[in-house]
């Protein structure tokens, strides 16, 4: 299923990932305790800026900031729009 949605110039749609319900030592997380994931793929990317194109497509698995990008709920999930300057790596 396609999303009905096109970022402008650098920016990027991303879904996070999961966020962890277990630890390792299969202790189970409250939904209140869950850190917030820093890692998801992108769905949606811009055309860019004139001179700076942009290094990340769909489908690429990334990091960013914990306090990156703007919150949106689409179609009934969770996404983060944001710049490609807030993206820190491709995984």
């Amino acid at each position: 299923m396609a999303l009905n949605i096109k970022p402008l110039a650098d920016r990027v749609l991303v879904e996070p990932s999961a966020a962890e319900t277990t630890t390792a030592a299969g202790i189970i997380i409250p939904d209140n305790a869950k850190e917030k994931p820093q890692k998801g793929t992108v769905v949606a990317v811009g055309n860019g800026k004139k001179d700076e194109p942009l290094t990340v497509k769909v489908g690429d698995t990334v990091l960013y900031g914990k306090y990156g990008g703007t919150e949106l709920k689409l179609e009934g999930k969770d996404y983060l729009m944001m710049r490609e300057s807030d993206i820190l790596a491709i995984v």
